[in-house]
């Protein structure tokens, strides 16, 4: 059995060591593999990566471009898939593994018989609480609440600390490159969810050292940004679109929500706030890219 642990890096190259040390001492760190997938960092990555690849300890992978985070997890996965890994691991290059974070997952594995869809770590922030941006949805609209049980099942979750059986990814296809960055995760593990039971594993911890422990919140987000909520919107509109009446209805009240904390709560720039939050869902609208397949 073998598991291949993917990391998505870009400018990151001091949290990105520290990474792959913790991974390089895993408990279950001689069935491991880990694969670096860098986004054609600027920032000598590739030279601080060097010593590890010439020693065999990583697996170093460029992808020539910056592909986003979602267009780096489908590199990822599929070259896992492809090399024929039992697991693919995902994680961000901020995330730090505690020493027996895989070895849970394959406990949870056994336990399970091999039927699930996706496993996902507890995420912890740097001062040990929970890391906010990273709760699992119990539903598609309620996060989860239980953080003591073994397995919880869950609907959704982030690429920080996720584990895919290699038969999850055949028969479920890769994450869309298209989104670039925002929702890719939520939209993969939700079209997981759908045919299969799915589980937080809560011995399963991980360190999201994160800048901060708040999510994306475009009304106090710097003018700088702004950009980036384009992709958002228009990502969150492929998502909910698929849940039919209750997506709808659902991502109709957060739109709602959220321009309202603009025109209250944002110090400046609201026009320029609400234009993305609503030129983003208008683009997602005619927003259809293809899901991806390994080919047999």
């Amino acid at each position: 059995m073998k598991v291949a642990a993917v990391v998505v890096t870009y400018n990151r190259k001091i949290l990105l060591q520290e990474n792959i040390e913790h991974l390089l001492n895993q408990s279950k760190k001689d069935i491991l593999d880990i694969i670096i997938i860098d986004n054609a960092s600027t920032d000598g990555t590739d030279q601080m990566l060097k010593p590890y690849a010439e020693a065999k300890k990583i697996i170093y992978k460029n992808t020539g471009a910056n592909l986003g985070g979602a267009g780096g997890f489908q590199y990822g996965i599929r070259y896992a898939a492809k090399n024929n890994y039992n697991f693919v691991w995902v994680m961000d290059d901020d995330c730090m593994p505690e020493v027996n974070s895989l070895e849970e997952f394959l406990k949870a594995d056994e336990r399970l018989n091999h039927q699930y869809g996706f496993l996902s770590s507890k995420v912890l922030w740097k001062d040990g609480n929970l890391c906010t941006m990273n709760v699992q949805r119990k539903t598609l609209t309620k996060n989860v609440t239980d953080f003591s049980s073994d397995l919880v099942p869950i609907t959704m979750a982030s690429f920080v600390s996720l584990f895919i059986p290699l038969e999850t990814i055949i028969k479920e296809g890769l994450p869309i490159k298209e989104f670039f960055i925002w929702t890719d995760d939520w939209e993969y593990t939700r079209r997981i969810s759908l045919n299969q039971n799915c589980y937080l594993v809560n011995k399963s911890v991980v360190v999201h050292k994160s800048n901060s422990n708040i999510g994306a919140n475009i009304s106090n987000d710097s003018l700088n940004r702004l950009d980036r909520y384009n992709y958002l919107y228009r990502n969150d509109v492929y998502l909910y679109r698929r849940e039919g009446f209750t997506g709808f209805m659902y991502e109709f009240a957060r739109l709602l929500f959220h321009s309202l904390r603009v025109i209250l709560k944002a110090p400046n720039y609201k026009i320029q706030r609400l234009q993305k939050i609503w030129g983003g869902t208008l683009n997602g609208l005619s927003f259809h890219p293809a899901i991806e397949y390994l080919k047999k």
